[in-house]
């Protein structure tokens, strides 16, 4: 009987919920990319501009590196950090708005 206990293999497996001694990630509202979270406590817009949602190379190998807030500069000169999830579309409307010249014509690259 001792030889079986020492011979014993334990695998990892995963433990049942209630026997947790911490909360899992859906259990923490956390995003599959830690990069696309937003912090608890506010931010100046420059510890935002740091902020990296991606950083990894990407199927062809090439490396990728996407910034969680995309800062921007409204007319008025303000300077606003736009979240990549959070603020999408207003992301697009600010990359439209920029394709365009003074009489609203659209300007292609």
């Amino acid at each position: 009987m001792k030889d079986q206990q020492e011979n014993q293999i334990n695998q990892p497996v995963s433990e049942d919920w209630h026997s947790q001694q911490e909360p899992n990630v859906k259990e923490r509202n956390l995003t599959a990319n830690p990069g696309d979270r937003i912090a608890d406590e506010p931010q100046t817009i420059e510890e935002k501009s740091q902020q990296v949602a991606v950083d990894s190379p990407d199927i062809t190998g090439d490396h990728i590196k996407v910034p969680t807030y995309f800062v921007v500069e409204e007319p008025d000169g303000e300077k606003k950090a736009l979240h990549h999830v959070k603020d999408a579309e207003e992301i697009s409307d600010v990359i439209r708005q920029a394709r365009v010249d003074e009489e609203g014509n659209r300007v292609w690259w």
